[in-house]
């Protein structure tokens, strides 16, 4: 009899601690902009408990020259985890994981890139307006969207005298564009630049 508890209570052991495991996390991170490995940045998991938004530290990794991460965890309830990637002059990573689809069975593999940063000097100037009431209207077209950096894509206007700047973000050797009129004028068209990766590039219009 007492061999039987016993042996009941060393399988439900090992029951118990099959059942909670190890998470293993691993990918690459590369940059798109290079078409390389993301070298040098900082890696950072973190988990997240369920009914919270409360970023609890697993683990920091600095990319080696094959640009690969690999994190191995408990298998503790989670509502998601976050893997965050950061290195100057790059735009950040920050990407979500759920708990849903993580397994136990084999690794959890998620490749991530990011791109170079660059930066368009929207150059305006207008030193001789026919009125007061001259308006230039400009709507971007190509470019960086959706970051906390990037600029409008709604309608931009600007009027009478002008000589200005506006200095917008874009991603590393990519096209940023915007499409343009003066009102009650026949000028309108597209302005265009390639943006230097880690530079700024103006992009000039004078009318």
């Amino acid at each position: 009899m007492r061999i039987f508890v016993i042996l009941i209570l060393g399988l439900s052991f090992i029951g118990c601690k099959k059942g909670k495991g190890e998470f293993t996390l691993k990918g690459n991170i590369s940059d798109k902009t290079f078409n390389t490995s993301h070298t040098g940045a900082v890696v950072k998991l973190y988990q997240v408990p369920v009914g919270t938004t409360d970023l609890q530290l697993i683990g920091t990794q600095t990319l080696g020259s094959d640009g690969n991460y690999s994190f191995t965890f408990p298998r503790d309830k989670m509502e998601r985890y976050v893997l965050k990637a950061s290195k100057d002059l790059y735009f950040d990573i920050n990407e979500n994981i759920y708990f849903s689809t993580m397994t136990l069975k084999e690794d959890n593999v998620r490749n991530f890139g990011t791109t170079a940063k660059s930066w368009v000097n929207l150059r305006f100037i207008n030193a001789s307006p026919s009125s007061v009431s001259d308006f230039l209207a400009f709507t971007k077209q190509d470019g960086k969207v959706d970051c906390e950096e990037c600029c409008s894509k709604d309608q931009q206007n600007l009027y009478g005298i002008i000589d200005t700047s506006i200095i917008c973000v874009n991603d590393g050797n990519t096209m940023y564009s915007y499409f343009y009129y003066l009102s009650g004028t026949s000028n309108n068209g597209i302005k265009s630049v390639i943006t230097t990766a880690f530079d700024t590039t103006e992009l000039l219009l004078q009318y």
